[in-house]
């Protein structure tokens, strides 16, 4: 990457937000550079830019902290989390829930109604105010 008078552009913001396994379109890249871009100039400076990275890494640590997670409670790895699998972890992290509460923790989060948590309803669910 090359600083041009310590700025980058938004092809170059590109490439660097793709290093992080990150596949943006351009409007998320525009997105990002309005987000970050203070002065409005159209360019990127380099203190910008490692606040923008800071916050992109940050963003894919959370992510892996969510699959982990996910791969905790999905306990024979089929990309769901039933109500068992649920029951299970809850009483192994101390939580006394009955089988009524784990129903109802699994109808809330589960919006496809197949009784089922997939990882996206999981997210969801985890990301919840």
């Amino acid at each position: 990457m090359y600083w041009r008078k310590g700025c980058i552009t938004i092809e170059e913001l590109s490439t660097a937000i793709r290093s992080l396994d990150e596949n943006p379109t351009v409007e998320e890249l525009q997105i990002m550079m309005n987000e970050v871009d203070m002065d409005g100039n159209g360019t990127i400076e380099f203190g910008e830019f490692l606040n923008l990275m800071a916050r992109k890494m940050k963003e894919t640590e959370a992510e892996e902290e969510l699959k982990e997670a996910f791969r905790v409670f999905d306990k024979d790895h089929d990309g769901y989390i039933s109500p068992s699998e649920l029951r299970s972890v809850m009483r192994t992290i101390g939580e006394k829930v009955t089988d009524e509460e784990v129903e109802q923790m699994v109808k809330e989060a589960d919006l496809d109604g197949d009784g089922l948590i997939d990882y996206e309803e999981f997210v969801r669910m985890m990301l919840a105010d």
